[in-house]
This record gives C-alpha cells, sequence and structure tokens, in this order.
C-alpha cells in the first residue's frame, strides 16, 4: 500500500464514524461497507458503555466525533505533509493502550498504521470494544492490514518498537521491560488553566467543559486552577451550574462524596458547590470532582513555574499568557499533531 492509499482508507474510516454523533446515529448512504459494519459498531458502542461506566453515551459519541473529524482528507495532509512515508522499511510496534477515556489509544493506532509499519495492540482492559471493530473496518478496506494488525491479550513478542502509556509507576517498568527497544514511553501528565479575573461568563463556561469532559480523567483535562490572589470564585461556580447533572451519575457522586469527606475529616480548607470541591493545593493533578487551585502574585513568577513543570504539563490552558497556549474551551478538540508529553509520534515512527 502507498501512503496515499493509506491515507484514503483513514479517510473512508473518518466517514465511517461520522455516523455515530451525540444528535443522532444514523446511516449515510457514501459510507463503504456501511452494510456489514453500521450495526454491529452500534452494539459494541452500546457493548463499552456497559463495561466502563465512565464511558458514558455522550463522551463516547463526542470522542468518535472527535475522530470522524480528525480523519478528514485536510487534515491528514497537514498532519503528514512534514514526513516522508512513500518508502517504509516496515517494523512491528507495540503499542500498550491506556484506558481512561474512549479510543485512547486510538492516535497511536493510526499513526503506526500510516507510517508503513505492523502494529501489536495491547489494550487495557477498561478499552476493549471499540478498537477491534474498527481495526476489521480498515481489513475490509484491503485485505492488506490483516497481515499489518494484531491484537494480544498477552505479553507481546517479536516487535522491533514500543509506544507505552500509563502512569509514573509503570512508565519505570517499562523503561526496564523494553530498555533495549526503541520507545516512547508516556508518564502521568496533567493540564491547568491560568485565569486573571478578567474572564467573561462565556470563558468560564468554555472552561467548565475543558474540566469537566470524561469526568476529568484525560491527560487534557484541566485538573488545576491558577487565579490571582484573592479571587473570587463566585462567577467561577456559576458558570459550571449546568454540570450539576454529573451527581446523576453514580461512580462520579461516588467519587465526590469520598473525597469531600477525606477532606473535611483532615480539616483542609476547601470550596463546595455540591458537585465539585475547590481545594487549595500545589499539587497538578486533582481526584476526580476535585479541582485544585494556587494563587499567584504576578505572571513572571507564575510563568516561570510553569517553564519548570513543563515535563508534568499536557496543556496550559489562557488567554495571551504564552506560547502554546490552548483557548478555554479547546482542550479536548486535538489535532493530529497535538502529540501527547509533546513527542512526535511520526517523527519517532519514521526514524525506527
Amino acid at each position: 500500500m502507498s501512503i496515499e492509499q493509506r491515507k484514503s482508507h483513514f479517510v473512508e474510516l473518518g466517514k465511517f464514524l461520522n455516523q455515530f454523533r451525540r444528535d443522532g446515529i444514523k446511516p449515510q448512504e457514501d459510507v463503504k461497507n456501511n452494510g456489514d459494519f453500521f450495526e454491529p459498531f452500534k452494539v459494541q458502542i452500546e457493548r463499552a458503555i456497559h463495561y466502563n461506566g465512565w464511558f458514558t453515551p455522550d463522551n463516547v459519541l463526542f470522542a468518535l466525533e472527535g475522530w470522524s473529524e480528525s480523519l478528514k482528507k485536510e487534515n491528514l495532509d497537514k498532519w503528514l505533509q512534514p514526513y516522508n512515508f512513500k518508502t517504509v522499511n516496515q517494523k512491528t510496534v507495540g503499542i500498550i493502550m491506556a484506558g481512561n477515556i474512549p479510543l485512547v489509544g486510538f492516535h497511536d493506532f493510526i499513526s503506526v498504521l500510516i507510517a508503513g509499519h505492523k502494529v501489536l495492540i495491547k489494550q487495557s482492559s477498561n478499552d476493549t470494544k471499540l478498537l477491534p471493530i474498527l481495526a476489521n473496518y480498515l481489513i475490509s478496506l484491503d485485505s492488506n492490514y490483516k497481515e499489518k494488525i494484531e491484537f494480544t491479550d498477552n505479553r507481546m513478542n517479536n516487535f522491533e518498537a514500543v509506544i507505552a502509556t500509563g502512569s509514573n509507576n509503570t512508565s519505570r517498568y517499562f523503561e526496564y521491560y523494553f530498555a533495549n527497544k526503541k520507545s516512547i514511553i508516556r508518564k502521568n501528565r496533567n493540564s491547568i488553566a491560568i485565569l486573571t479575573g478578567n474572564e467573561s461568563t462565556e470563558v468560564l463556561i468554555a472552561l467548565s467543559h475543558d474540566v469537566f469532559r470524561y469526568f476529568g480523567l484525560g491527560c487534557r483535562s484541566v485538573s488545576k486552577l491558577y487565579v490571582p490572589e484573592d479571587y473570587d470564585f463566585d462567577a467561577f461556580y456559576k458558570a459550571l451550574a449546568p454540570w450539576a447533572a454529573l451527581m446523576d451519575h453514580a461512580k462520579y457522586a461516588n467519587n465526590y462524596d469520598y473525597n469531600k469527606a477525606v477532606y473535611l475529616m483532615s480539616e483542609f480548607k476547601m470550596l463546595d458547590n455540591g458537585f465539585l470541591v475547590l481545594k487549595e493545593d500545589q499539587s497538578f493533578g486533582s481526584p476526580i470532582a476535585t479541582l485544585f487551585h494556587e494563587s499567584y502574585s504576578d505572571l513572571e513568577s507564575l510563568q516561570a513555574t510553569i517553564e519548570a513543570n513543563q515535563e508534568n504539563l499536557q496543556c496550559v490552558v489562557a488567554n495571551n499568557f504564552m506560547d502554546n497556549e490552548i483557548p478555554f474551551g479547546k482542550t479536548q478538540y486535538p489535532q493530529l499533531w497535538d502529540y501527547a508529553d509533546n513527542i512526535d509520534t511520526l517523527a519517532f515512527l519514521e526514524n525506527i
């Protein structure tokens, strides 16, 4: 397969995914092999939702919408433009996937395949329902993918490179096990937002999506706020009001109750609106239903703090604060070239 053929296959995959949207799941006429895959994938979405309590219909379909947009030809062209995959010395690349949000390992999957390599996939037990049927859809477009895609539940063998995503703790094991392999090993990262106190209600509402999408489980979910000294959280809490329905979700409500009880028993100072606890803390990663905050006295010293902690941060949400910042409300809309941990996956795959 040529790079142009592979690109065309992912455009078709994007068209297939575009049928599964929050405003309705309905078949479209121009989707290849739809008769064989539309209903089975609809069933797999339901299975994913029932299997993992964090995978709500809204969040699963939001993820699928995002991928359908990313896999448009103009986005694939822009993504691939800096690289040369016309001739490839095919290698087998193992991928150890996380399972915190739906299809969180999909970017690695498409990166390996579009680069012309073979992929060996070890899925998280939390997210096993969606990717295999999408792999079969690609095989239906070109049977050559059958030799390029392999799933395993066991220890991975016979691969030349690896992309592994886990926690700071598991990353140490990955570094040990894969010491003799070319690798990308990802660790915990968190996202933060910088507030000045001058944000409009619309901006704060946009920020609420950065905080609550996927229940805050993604590395692109804002888990900490930096606010000016004596910041009044009243406007921020008012902007969050539409998210009160999160308490109807049992797993979220249990986390809220547990974390609030721990903070109360420990006599930590906190703010609470009935579904989100705000706690002053210097850490970046807050628990579910909790958002950390920290005050700053001047923006220059804050910028120095953030620059010193770049390895711990995935997204910095702000308005005209620093280079590479993310606009409010946009953390959960990454482009294909917005790489996890800021490690260029295609550059790695181009040189293995």
